[in-house]
């Protein structure tokens, strides 16, 4: 099996699939992946493509368990 990676910062070496992880244990913004892996702390390059990365897993969690709704009275 071939695992392919991309570096988003290339300043700390941080890869889409460390952005990944991190949302999957929890981290539920661009500032909490920030703060947990150190990325857009130096030259700032890669915080576009962060957020773009937070946003869509982020977005694939809430599709994989969608929020309950409960009726209230």
């Amino acid at each position: 099996m071939i695992v392919a990676f991309m570096y988003v910062c290339l300043c700390k070496g941080i890869t889409d699939s460390q952005i990944k992880q991190a949302v999957a244990e929890g981290a539920g913004s661009f500032r909490d992946v920030r703060d947990r892996l150190g990325t857009a702390t130096q030259c700032g390059k890669c915080s576009m493509m962060t957020r773009d990365i937070v946003k869509r897993e982020l977005h694939a969690l809430e599709e994989q368990n969608p929020p309950l709704y409960y009726a209230v009275g």
